[in-house]
């Protein structure tokens, strides 16, 4: 070989590799033994799971960056375009988590955003909440709460759960998704989600930006008339206010009928890392008070790389206990915690709403890997929305808008007014017993231990001001 064509040769390698650089493909993180570690967490071998599934060793790169240029590997190995554009996402990967599907074709179907209730505590534990890739948490008034949970991509598997045994029957009643069914549960194999509730007028903008349908019980009518794509579920029990749940066959053809009617949805613009980003303080815990009946404590497992929820319950148990989700049996584990500050417009006690859409810039808290994180939501018109009419979910970005990475798993938001304080509490030994041992301490107690500061001792704590609303009298018009 002469040194002319060595050195053609030699230049198209060096070109080839300089195609694949970081500067061109930005792989964020191929680390297959810590994304193993963060899907399979808290879950046994064999568990049929859509937040945490199993990784196939196959797979070349289990994780990769979605904004990226160049041509790129997906997670199952298929050459795909890798592009600048955040819509551009691997076709196996759920843009709400960043995790692989074990079945793609779900990912053409709309979100459910499925309505599921907080309150009374017997509601508790809910089933599904271990399987939605992002959920909602609203104040709803008078110190209670209520979650709007995002179920998109797998659903759970049909097999005996552990804990699926509530009886009660799904059905839906007239809606806006044109379709219906009926019938009581007869086969424990089929999951069961909820308890589910009635709406509330935020919940359209959060249905809204995900393109999704509404999954509710109902809701004032005033309400109702604000609400868009929804199906209504009601229980079987009329003494049992919990009864209201639905299989999830009934939600698949819910999604598959929303398909039909609200053609192709984009859901891009979060984007993920396994990695911790710098530039954050220590955070352990999260204490988050609604009243002093209405506590919780998100604590950080550093083994597993997630946060543990706990609710505080005073019916004769005054402690923290462990929330978990009735299908599996399993904790409550999130991979990023976040507070999100919106205006909220209030009427009354019960009738509220707040600002979502078309918001330049908010601010956020977020909680990931035993650190917190000042960053920014934000839901602006782009070039998307301006070409399609549609909205995308809420992206989250730092002080200067480049896009901010969340780790790769569920992700549960508080949505609250803005304004609304954070503060370092002081640590406890009391709370940490709580926590670890379900020792009992009465309410007003630790009223006053979350109000005691202490810079450094990494245990964050807010109390829901709803005070901070804006009185609006449009707001009333709206339901009436």
């Amino acid at each position: 070989m002469n040194k002319k064509y060595f050195l053609i040769i030699f230049l198209a390698i060096i070109l080839s590799i300089s195609a694949c650089s970081p500067s061109q493909i930005n792989i964020i993180s191929t680390n297959k033994g810590a994304i193993e570690k963060l899907v399979n967490s808290s879950h046994q071998e064999g568990d049929l799971v859509f937040a945490r599934q199993q990784i196939d060793p196959k797979r070349t790169n289990p994780l990769i960056f979605f904004n990226t240029v160049g041509d790129g590997q997906s997670p199952s190995g298929d050459k795909v375009h890798l592009t600048d554009n955040p819509s551009e996402y691997p076709y196996d990967i759920n843009p709400l988590n960043g995790l692989p599907v074990q079945d793609p074709e779900t990912l053409s179907y709309p979100p459910a955003v499925v309505t599921i209730t907080n309150w009374p505590p017997s509601a508790r534990p809910q089933a599904g909440l271990n399987f939605s890739p992002i959920v909602f948490e609203w104040y709803i008034g008078e110190g209670m709460s209520r979650y709007q949970a995002i179920f998109y991509g797998d659903y759970p598997e049909y097999q005996n759960y552990p804990n699926n045994t509530n009886n009660a029957g799904d059905g839906s009643s007239g809606n806006s998704m044109g379709g219906d069914s009926s019938g009581n549960n007869n086969n424990n194999d089929e999951p069961l989600l909820g308890p589910i509730r009635s709406g509330r007028l935020p919940f359209e903008k959060v249905r809204s930006l995900y393109n999704g349908f509404l999954v509710m019980a109902s809701a004032y009518k005033g309400v109702m008339a604000n609400l868009n794509q929804f199906a209504n579920i009601f229980g079987s029990d009329e003494s049992n206010i919990n009864s209201a749940m639905i299989k999830v066959s009934t939600l698949r053809t819910f999604a598959y009928d929303a398909h039909q009617k609200m053609g192709d949805v984009n859901l891009s613009g979060m984007t993920f890392d396994v990695n911790p980003p710098s530039g954050g303080q220590p955070a352990n815990r999260l204490w988050f008070m609604y009243n002093a009946l209405n506590q919780v404590i998100w604590d950080y497992d550093e083994s597993l790389g997630i946060y543990n929820r706990y609710q505080y319950t005073e019916d004769g148990k005054n402690t923290f206990i462990a929330d978990t989700d009735k299908l599996d049996g399993k904790k409550l584990s999130y991979s990023n915690i976040i507070i999100m500050y919106a205006e909220h417009h209030v009427c009354s006690e019960t009738v509220f709403d707040a600002n979502l859409l078309y918001i330049n810039r908010a601010p956020a808290i977020l909680f990931r890997d035993g650190q917190v994180y000042n960053i920014y939501w934000t839901t602006k018109n782009e070039e998307y929305e301006k070409k399609t009419g549609k909205l995308r979910p809420v992206r989250f970005i730092d002080d200067k808008g480049d896009p901010f990475p969340l780790k790769p798993g569920q992700t549960w938001i508080f949505v609250v007014p803005l304004g609304n304080g954070v503060w370092e509490s002081a640590k406890s030994e009391d709370v940490d017993a709580m926590i670890t041992d379900q020792k009992k301490v009465a309410s007003d107690l630790l009223y006053n231990w979350i109000f005691r500061k202490e810079t450094g001792s990494g245990i964050w704590a807010t109390q829901y001001r709803a005070s901070l609303m804006i009185e609006d009298t449009d707001v009333c018009s709206l339901i009436h």
